[in-house]
């Protein structure tokens, strides 16, 4: 997606060679008209996915998600929260989740009333780095006895392999700009 691509070199940082600074727009301030278009571009790409609910982990991912179900008929959002909160008392689906920012482990977690056996999913998150938080996400849909219809990234680090990893277990993936490395404060697409 090209508007994507421009965006982040007008607007984003390269920090190091592995991270990518978009806060002015993605993950801290929110530029609401532009998510609005990458939910239009996560319906192009998975325009002919029959999906029933759209699965992110908090916080990044959420608005990208709501207006990528927007897109898909208003289908609900679901959020994983990366601690179960002692509401969550009917029980739920985990996963352990290593963030590649943040250097933790959390467990991911969706309340099992949230997921049905018959529900198909697409995945949508801010990052694909490694795979992690997508593995995880796509766990707590098979968990549920679900479907994962796709996982769509809206910036995707090939360099670290993520993809590569969930294609080999089978899913379709869709990056909306795929980095292929970050050299010297500049980032190559693609």
């Amino acid at each position: 997606m090209q508007a994507l691509k421009d965006k982040i070199i007008n607007e984003g940082q390269a920090i190091g060679s592995e991270i990518i600074k978009v806060d002015g727009f993605l993950n801290h301030r929110i530029d609401v008209a532009f998510m609005e278009e990458l939910g239009r571009e996560f319906k192009i790409r998975f325009h002919d996915a029959s999906i029933n609910k759209v699965l992110t982990v908090e916080a990044s991912g959420i608005i990208v998600a709501a207006m990528t179900a927007k897109e898909f008929g208003n289908v609900p959002v679901l959020f994983a929260k990366k601690t179960a909160p002692n509401t969550m008392v009917d029980g739920f689906y985990g996963a352990e989740v290593k963030s590649f920012t943040k250097g933790i482990v959390s467990t991911i977690c969706v309340a099992k009333k949230y997921l049905d056996a018959d529900d198909r999913v697409l995945i949508i998150d801010d990052f694909l780095a490694h795979g992690e938080a997508a593995l995880g996400l796509a766990s707590l849909v098979e968990q549920a006895g679900a479907t994962v219809v796709g996982i769509g990234a809206v910036i995707e680090k090939e360099f670290q392999g993520g993809s590569q990893k969930l294609r080999d277990k089978g899913y379709e993936v869709e990056s909306l700009a795929v980095v292929t490395k970050i050299e010297n404060g500049k980032i190559s697409f693609k």
